[in-house]
């Protein structure tokens, strides 16, 4: 391995470009605003977090906007931009703004403002739709109150809004919320801890934030999404780097700060850094799935998708994904495995390894025609670039005719919102990973989701798991809650609303002088801090 050097380029290039300016600044002066340069797991080009479930787009949405309430890492929802109160009957939520709260534009944040937020985003989000379902009423009685009136009792209300990911009720001014749920906005404007500088960001290249010096973060200490946001950094910009190789090797080099996702095989490279550690972010970890198209040949056929279940293997998947057991658990629990509600009820056909010849007869028995199965097969992003290659071989070997495309990620994000037909720029099948905490109950999993259109992509129309959902809502305590989750996995596992491809654990890594950083399932840049190289 060559010999690694300081970097001292980024240093003589601000120095230089201060003296050809003529600046005349005391050193102190001229190094004073710290920035951390981070490559993140994606590039950016969505920048609607209400519209995708990308994780870099979430990303994105906690970086500019804040949430009412929000989980600690004991899964607890705290206050964040409101606290509330909960009538008798558990049919009123009553919430109050603190104080401070302003938006980036100088416009203070309204009740308003939270209605129509929560309004748009209660009409993409699998939880937020069965909410709304009961909603007799959401309305803002001052600036600083909304009343949330329900037709009958949603115990797990604050839950579902308080959830971290896939998607956060992000609060955003209501001229921008006003935007149809089905069209991308065009305003960035939020109240979070960073601001996003709409003039140096590059699409898929370079996004900057800079701190809100207006922010007013909570006293608590900061704990996972809940908590003081409090930014101890002037700017943070991610940038994209695509092969993995290139970025640790910037990373060793000190020319970035932070990689958010490093790949397993790849690691002994920062054995010789002595200013770079790796670990663990978040324990609980992921899960990776396939995820099929329920509405064109051939998956809408329930035995079809049996069968491509049948072909395929947790085992071989995670083993090609990450390399080393050390970093993967195969694990048949939709809801995942060690959480309140893992279940491993019929996930036999995924767990015990590949089935080809069972899967061909499920095929025949299907009257599969041979119909061509269109695989989006992103190449930019580590933990996304092999699921496509095996699962595109193991359904081969089972009778598919596979289509796999190659495209980036975010050509993937896009694609994946279309509805034409796979022969007009559609899709069949698609592979993702989820945090372990975004897929822990039937409310937050959107992939549990039924409602044909409204459901996420694929579009499942399943009013079984619908009517299941709305049990689990109305359960009494936790014994009947876990009871109503078997019968959604057993569901699941039967029609294949998804193909659960198992756990897995993914490490980052930072320069040591990046300092402070939050133990979340989702990066985070405040706390952080940098200390001077």
């Amino acid at each position: 391995m060559p010999t690694l050097r300081p970097n001292f380029r980024g240093t003589r290039r601000l120095a230089a470009a201060l003296l050809a300016g003529g600046a005349l600044l005391a050193p102190a002066a001229a190094f004073a605003e710290t920035t951390i340069t981070a490559v993140m797991h994606s590039a950016l080009r969505v920048l609607d977090p209400v519209i995708t479930t990308a994780h870099i787009t979430r990303d994105h949405g906690y970086m500019i906007y804040d949430v009412l309430t929000a989980v600690d890492e004991t899964f607890t929802p705290r206050p964040q931009m409101a606290d509330w109160t909960v009538s008798e009957d558990g049919l009123v939520y009553t919430f109050t703004l603190r104080d401070g709260l302003m938006f980036h534009d100088g416009a203070p944040v309204t009740g308003e403002d939270v209605v129509a937020s929560l309004t748009r985003w209660g009409k993409r989000d699998s939880g937020g739709q069965l909410i709304f379902d009961v909603t007799a009423s959401l309305e803002a009685p001052d600036d600083k109150t909304v009343v949330w009136t329900l037709s009958a009792p949603f115990p797990p209300l604050l839950n579902v809004i308080s959830k971290q990911s896939a998607v956060p009720p992000f609060i955003m001014p209501a001229r921008v919320a006003a935007t149809s749920s089905d069209e991308t906005i065009t305003d960035y404007v939020g109240s979070g801890p960073f601001r996003f500088v709409e003039d140096a960001y590059e699409p898929g290249v370079s996004v900057t934030y800079e701190k809100f010096d207006d922010y007013v973060p909570r006293d608590e200490p900061a704990s996972w999404m809940a908590g003081g946001k409090v930014v101890n950094v002037d700017r943070v910009v991610w940038t994209t780097m695509p092969d993995s190789l290139t970025a640790i090797n910037a990373l060793a080099a000190g020319e970035i700060d932070y990689l958010e996702q490093v790949q397993v095989d790849l690691l002994p490279i920062l054995d010789g850094a002595p200013d770079v550690t790796v670990e663990m972010r978040d324990p609980l970890g992921f899960v990776t799935i396939g995820r099929p198209n329920f509405l064109h040949p051939p998956f809408d056929n329930k035995k079809v998708r049996q069968a491509a279940n049948l072909a395929l293997s947790q085992e071989d998947v995670l083993a090609t994904m990450m390399g080393s057991p050390d970093y993967y658990t195969i694990c048949g629990a939709i809801f995942g495995c060690g959480t309140p509600l893992g279940d491993e009820t019929g996930s036999e056909p995924i767990t015990s390894g590949a089935h080809p010849e069972e899967a061909k007869a499920l095929l025949e028995e299907a009257g599969y025609d041979g119909t061509p199965i269109v695989l989006m097969a992103p190449t930019d992003v580590i933990s996304l670039t092999n699921q496509p290659v095996v699962a595109a071989q193991a359904l081969r070997n089972a009778g598919f005719n596979v289509d796999m495309q190659p495209m980036d990620w975010q050509s993937v994000v896009q694609r994946r919102a279309q509805q034409n037909p796979p022969s007009e720029g559609g899709w069949n099948i698609f592979f993702t990973n989820w945090m372990v905490p975004e897929i822990s109950d039937p409310l937050i999993n959107v992939m549990v989701n039924g409602r044909g259109n409204e459901a996420w992509f694929g579009w499942p129309s399943d009013p079984e798991i619908e009517t299941l959902r709305a049990e689990y809502v109305q359960a009494a305590d936790d014994a009947a809650r876990k009871a109503v989750a078997v019968k959604i996995q057993a569901h699941v596992m039967d029609n294949v609303n998804y193909i659960h491809l198992g756990e897995y654990k993914m490490p980052q890594a930072r320069q040591n002088t990046i300092q402070n950083m939050i133990p979340s399932p989702v990066p985070v840049f405040w706390a952080m801090t940098k200390e001077a190289d």
